[in-house]
């Protein structure tokens, strides 16, 4: 680091434009001395609490940087800077009411700051206003024709509404000013695979690799393209970020087509899926992340494997279970609900991670499924994990509900408990992926616009034979859905009450 000694700093303007500069420059430890050497000569400088919050905040001390601007406004309430940082950090804490406070504040200070409408607008599209966020994205762009944030915003919040041409005409506009930016690629390659245009969509989802944050190959060994190499060895893995447990239990599926070619496979997962992969057809070992892994010739991230099989919609390798559950294990969820006997017994799981940025779209409340206690002799079990997890502990009045899940080891204990049920009943996240890769019945609840794995207009999936897809008519419509489900929950009740009798008699 570059010392500054008394003599360099003649006066606190000169002091600010030189930390002004390192600050630009990336210098940031330079930068963050200086305007410390300053604030502590003139603790009431707005500009020297301005410059200091902006280096903290880039540094990624984000209280302390919170704390700096709120100083600075403190001292001069017209610091336009200072009230859209504060925006920034107060969205990216996910105070999204006080972000938009904050970003009203500094387009009245500065009625021309596209980025403050930009970001107006992406806080609004997370609490899920579209329409008002459209209306902030095009005034950002009316004042700044080249933000390119501003064109691949618009063109999200129209995905949301289901204008998918609208969309992908923002995308276009926006690769028209950086044709190599990745976001806005990753961002193409969700709606063509959404639409089925699996040719295209693919090679558009490998630039994920390039976006910022990616956390992908942190291996040496190179990264297999599909070509022959009989008698070789590759890991499979997950990359950080881009990844859940869905997907991974969705692609492992390759494994069973890559040992065909005479290629042994080894499988990286989380920890929490290990035992459940094991039992894939052509893996050989398994690891968790934290594991030692053994010596391979190459690697393929999952998500990239239809990418390098050429996968159609036409083609998708759909033969289930491809993944199989322990017997043994099976038998001791059968001896631990064998005292039910209601006519059907169904696995529910009403919400994703709440982490996942689209976890607001596809995921509801269990309270929503409360129309369920209207039929008779069902009994419903929960497969939910994670924060809404809690909502177990008080379901549907009326409702037979159990809750196990306090009893799951990992994903193998699910899966064993779903094996002694006649249906699961899942939102989009890794419990319709389990049951679908086990081959047992399951109906998954989809959002409006749903993500590119599930299509459109299908009322299944080709990724899953045994799966019945209930899709929202309308944006947040879930009310709709578990409707529609009562009534199909009621007629399978019916129908297998009046089997039984029949082969009773």
């Amino acid at each position: 680091m570059i010392k500054i000694k008394k003599k360099h700093i003649k006066a606190i303007s000169d002091a600010l434009e030189m930390a002004h500069r390192y600050s630009q420059e990336e210098n940031l430890e330079e930068s963050e001395y200086i305007y410390r050497k300053i604030l502590r000569e003139q603790p009431n400088d707005s500009q020297g609490c301005v410059g200091l919050a902006f280096v903290l905040h880039k540094k990624g001390w984000i209280d302390e940087a919170l704390r700096y601007y709120q100083k600075a406004l403190m001292l001069n309430p017209k610091l336009a800077d200072a009230v859209y940082n504060l925006g920034n950090i107060f969205q990216q804490k996910g105070r999204l009411d006080e972000a938009i406070r904050y970003y009203e504040r500094a387009i009245k200070l500065d009625p021309h700051n596209a980025l403050a409408y930009n970001n107006l607008g992406s806080v609004l599209q997370q609490k899920g206003q579209f329409d008002e966020a459209i209306v902030f994205y095009q005034k950002a762009i009316t004042h700044n024709q080249g933000l390119l944030s501003a064109y691949n915003n618009l063109g999200l919040a129209f995905h949301e509404k289901g204008l998918f041409q609208e969309a992908m005409e923002c995308h276009k506009k926006a690769l028209s000013l950086n044709p190599d930016h990745p976001t806005v690629h990753f961002n193409i390659a969700g709606s063509l695979l959404l639409h089925g245009d699996f040719q295209e969509g693919w090679k558009e989802y490998e630039w994920r690799k390039k976006m910022h944050g990616y956390k992908g190959c942190r291996f040496i060994q190179p990264l297999w393209d599909g070509s022959d190499v009989q008698g070789h060895t590759i890991m499979l893995y997950s990359e950080k970020g881009y990844e859940g447990f869905g997907d991974t239990i969705q692609f492992i599926r390759y494994a069973t087509l890559i040992a065909k070619r005479g290629v042994k496979v080894f499988a990286e997962c989380q920890r929490e899926l290990k035992s459940l992969l094991r039992s894939v057809e052509g893996v050989e070992q398994v690891f968790s992340k934290d594991e030692t892994l053994p010596e391979f010739d190459l690697t393929c991230p999952y998500l990239s494997l239809p990418f390098v099989f050429g996968t159609t919609v036409e083609i998708i390798p759909s033969k289930t279970p491809y993944i199989m559950t322990n017997p043994v294990l099976i038998q001791n969820w059968r001896d631990k609900i064998q005292r039910d006997n209601s006519e059907l017994k169904i696995g529910l799981v009403w919400a994703g991670d709440l982490r996942h940025p689209r976890s607001r779209y596809r995921s509801c409340e269990l309270a929503a499924f409360s129309p369920l206690s209207q039929i008779s002799d069902i009994s419903v079990y929960s497969l939910q994990k994670g924060e809404a997890s809690k909502e177990a502990s008080n379901p549907p009045e009326g409702l037979k509900f159990f809750d196990y899940t306090e009893d799951f080891t990992d994903f193998s204990d699910a899966a064993a408990l779903i094996e002694n049920l006649d249906l699961v009943i899942s939102v989009d996240t890794a419990g319709a992926h389990l049951a679908g890769a086990l081959g047992r019945p399951v109906w998954t609840l989809l959002p409006f616009v749903p993500e590119w794995r599930w299509l459109l207009d299908r009322k299944d999936s080709p990724w899953y034979p045994t799966m019945k897809i209930f899709r929202q008519p309308y944006p947040g419509d879930w009310k709709s859905v578990i409707s529609c489900i009562t009534e199909e929950l009621r007629k399978k009740v019916n129908e297998k009450a009046i089997s039984r009798d029949v082969l009773e008699h």
